[in-house]
């Protein structure tokens, strides 16, 4: 078993991800990830110039913590859009619910937090990159719907599988997580594949 603290730069990010489940989204000062880091604010300007380049990198660390990449394995080595669709929709329903203590307070903080409104901007355009892969697959298969060209699709699967969404339907309608993949792979194959 390793023994060995992990280094300054991962215990910072774990700090940062730590104090946006903790609070919220208010209150994330560089000053407040220092002490809980147990690092001076200037040692902590050494490893991060800029709170919204902590933020970012707290974001992306998160992903990296829960493997990403892993859970789009299924949607990348599918061998039909259809499939690509459908695995992208699954690994994405499944992954909200892991990243919401964090995804929520940055919801909150954006329109006021350029700090918080980059690092979310940052994970939505990656979101939306796996969206585009997969309507760029059922395009390749000539099964993009006729109504759709790739970018209106991109567009619209991006929407509808918005974090925010995710939250109407599984805390404000009472859905199980599951009901809500299932119904959301059920829609998306409708609204976007040709019949």
């Amino acid at each position: 078993m390793n023994t060995e603290k992990p280094d300054t730069r991962h215990r910072i990010l774990n700090a940062c991800i730590s104090i946006l489940e903790e609070q919220g989204g208010k209150g994330v000062r560089m000053g407040d990830i220092a002490k809980k880091t147990g690092i001076s604010r200037q040692a902590l300007y050494l490893h991060f110039s800029s709170r919204t380049d902590l933020l970012v990198a707290s974001t992306r660390y998160l992903d990296e913590k829960l493997d990403i990449d892993a859970r789009l394995a299924d949607s990348r080595a599918a061998q039909t859009g259809i499939q690509r669709l459908s695995s992208y929709v699954k690994a994405w329903g499944n992954y909200i619910p892991e990243i919401y203590t964090v995804a929520k307070p940055l919801l909150i903080e954006q329109d006021t937090d350029q700090a918080a409104e980059a690092a979310w901007s940052d994970r939505m355009q990656a979101m939306r990159e796996g969206c585009e892969a997969a309507i760029s697959a059922l395009h390749r298969d000539n099964k993009l719907s006729s109504e759709w060209n790739t970018k209106s699709a991109t567009d619209a699967l991006w929407t509808l599988l918005s974090v925010r969404n995710w939250e109407q339907f599984t805390q404000l309608c009472g859905w199980s997580n599951q009901q809500y993949i299932d119904h959301l792979i059920c829609m998306t194959n409708r609204l976007f594949v040709s019949p």
